[in-house]
């Protein structure tokens, strides 16, 4: 029989406020009983709010191998990845398969799986195979294109046929980035001249451009045992990147987009099988208001993961510390109400803030900080369905009463709730 763990290194790379409050309340579960949990952490700050165990700041330029020493010599019996964006997720696969193979079992997708997820034009070809639907493209060779090594003097001709054959307009997106950056629209043929007149730096992936919703989703879990957390509504899909929290964030009631997901689901659960995922992947998706389009799935924890457990009355993080433990036993996950989050440019104020926590059922606002910038404040806050109205009237009056929040995301969150 395997030894009882008694002590979890968690791996994260990004602030770890943007995991509260679920990462806190299975800290603090996990150490009722008995078990101790260390955060390794290469960016940002934390304090014993932000996680309420032991910390170790180990600094961004950290190597998997340095990563996987620093857990080892903590005396860790398990570790879990809570990394984020994809270059992190894949420093954590590589320090998975450096623990595993010293006998500290890491929940975390295997790095083979991993490898193929950050590649988009790998996982075009998974999702392909699996039978979802995935915008046409064509890959994009950065060393061809920029004639270095093997000379292909048609390529660039050959790319300009693939355009025109999927048809404008196009995006082209970075093949290994998984944060909106480095998106370049191409609207039409001249627009794809002057792109490849300049050649990328890196390779990349064009591909039709999707008009929809932007929409994401968490799948959890280990092979056999995988659960499907309720999808989160992040934006609209266009011809331009935007900021990921520049729109309202939200979960709740939309039937047809529910009922159109299910075979989705089904087929997202059996890709995860086959790769034999190990902990969460992060779904986006462009919903056409018939289908789901499946722009990437990131090996990885997402960024609305508090936004879909706030929505289902789950917490991921218990689920990858159940898996640390090998006592993971899903339970079915339903939406239970609405869920909101949203971005205030500015920090709420105090008085603000007590008010918010009597009116409404805050489940966290704290400041957003990425590449050390702060943002303002992310708020998230649920409902149950029928409270939609009521809801809407205490946002007015503490807009009234304190100025906050400000008058355009009191407008998006009326529209939504009382449209």
């Amino acid at each position: 029989m395997p030894s009882p763990v008694r002590k979890i290194a968690f791996l994260r790379s990004v602030e770890i406020r943007r995991a509260d409050p679920y990462i806190q309340r299975t800290v603090r579960d996990l150490a009722r009983q008995g078990i101790e949990s260390c955060l390794f952490h290469t960016h940002g700050t934390a304090d014993e709010g932000d996680f309420p165990g032991m910390r170790r700041l180990l600094g961004p330029a950290v190597t998997p191998a340095e990563l996987a020493h620093e857990v080892a010599a903590w005396g860790a019996d398990a570790a879990v990845s809570i990394s984020l964006p994809c270059e992190n997720a894949l420093r954590d696969a590589t320090v998975k398969a450096i623990l595993d193979a010293r006998g500290i079992p890491t929940v975390m997708t295997p790095l083979p799986s991993a490898l193929a997820l950050c590649d988009k034009w790998e996982t075009k070809q998974l999702l392909a195979r699996t039978g979802l639907d995935t915008p046409r493209g064509v890959k994009v060779d950065s060393d061809l294109l920029a004639g270095r090594g093997v000379a292909f003097p048609a390529y660039a001709d050959a790319l300009r046929a693939s355009a025109a054959g999927i048809g404008y307009p196009l995006l082209s997106k970075p093949l290994w980035d998984s944060t909106s950056m480095g998106i370049r629209a191409l609207p039409d043929a001249a627009a794809l001249d002057a792109y490849l007149a300049e050649p990328p730096e890196v390779s990349a992936v064009i591909e039709e451009c999707v008009a929809g919703a932007l929409c994401s989703v968490d799948v959890v879990g280990v092979p056999g045992k995988y659960r499907v957390l309720p999808v989160c509504w992040t934006g609209t899909a266009g011809t331009e990147p935007v900021f990921t929290f520049a729109d309202l964030r939200w979960c709740g009631p939309r039937p047809q987009a529910d009922a159109d997901f299910e075979p989705v689901a089904a087929k997202l659960i059996a890709l995860c099988e086959d790769l034999g995922v190990h902990g969460s992947v992060n779904v986006d998706m462009i919903y056409t208001g018939s289908r789901y389009v499946v722009l990437e799935i990131n090996p990885r924890i997402g960024g609305a993961t508090t936004l879909s457990c706030a929505a289902s009355t789950t917490n991921t993080f218990d689920a990858l510390a159940a898996m640390a433990r090998g006592h993971y036993s899903p339970a079915p996950v339903r939406r239970s109400g609405w869920a909101i989050e949203f971005l205030s440019p500015e920090r709420l104020p105090e008085p603000a803030r007590a008010e918010l926590t009597d009116r409404l059922d805050l489940v966290t606002a704290h400041e957003l900080v990425i590449d050390d910038t702060s943002h303002g404040d992310i708020v998230v806050f649920t409902l149950a369905e029928g409270d939609e109205q009521q809801t809407v009237k205490q946002l007015e009056e503490l807009h009234r009463t304190v100025g906050w929040p400000r008058q355009e995301i009191l407008g998006k969150i009326r529209a939504l709730l009382t449209p």
